[in-house]
């Protein structure tokens, strides 16, 4: 029987309930840092990467935008969390569903739209019309830059989406070529095998970058806007 290639990002159910949520809540089991005499080294690189993320994320900001640093630090490991828990066999990537990409990228973005509008709403405005513009020119610049404003949450959702799909699909692609040349040509399964250690583990450095990306551009638009 033949199985599609996106069936993989298909929600699985078990006796008629979504498991998604399941997994949404599986990076909240992780250990994390309760008090205690001595931390290992799993606990100390943790703290260490931490507070060189928050230091260069926080460093081009104001002090009112450090208050954004709990939100933009959970979150970046929690997409972390789910995007690393989707390479294991038998997961489900949850961060491979537009939907829910969609579901972060919007309500942050607003949230740095509004603050702008309120708390400087000229440079907000301004930044719809660069200084210098010709007069024949200004409506249609208004109307480009409100379209490119409104398009970056769809950017956010649809960038983080299509680098985990695409991953995902490379690497179903690549193991199912190496069970299907195994029993007829072992050399050429092999190789092809160490092509699939080495991408599986350039997923792992995206599924980093993709999370640090979508945290870093986020910060951007807050810059922008306080």
């Amino acid at each position: 029987m033949m199985i599609s290639l996106f069936d993989q990002f298909a929600s699985p159910k078990l006796m008629g309930f979504s498991l998604v949520f399941i997994a949404l809540l599986v990076p909240l089991l992780f250990p994390n840092s309760f008090p205690r005499w001595t931390n290992n080294r799993f606990f100390t690189t943790q703290t260490w990467l931490i507070n060189r993320f928050v230091n260069q994320l926080m460093t081009p900001l104001n002090i009112g935008g450090h208050k954004w640093a709990l939100l933009f630090t959970s979150l970046m490991l929690y997409l972390i969390s789910m995007n690393l828990l989707g390479l294991l066999p038998y997961t489900f990537t949850p961060t491979t569903q537009l939907s829910m990409n969609m579901g972060f990228a919007v309500p942050l973005w607003l949230a740095t739209v509004i603050i702008g509008m309120l708390n400087q709403p000229t440079s907000s405005l301004g930044h719809l019309l660069p200084e210098g513009t010709p007069t024949l020119l200004i409506p249609v610049l208004v109307i480009i830059e409100t379209i490119s404003l409104f398009i970056r949450p769809l950017a956010l959702g649809v960038r983080l989406t299509a680098n985990l799909t695409a991953g995902h699909l490379l690497i179903q692609l690549i193991s199912t070529a190496v069970y299907v040349l195994l029993p007829m040509m072992p050399t050429v399964a092999f190789l092809t095998s160490t092509i699939l250690v080495m991408l599986t583990l350039l997923e792992v450095a995206v599924a980093m970058i993709q999370a640090y990306v979508f945290i870093l551009l986020l910060s951007l638009y807050l810059q922008e806007n306080i």
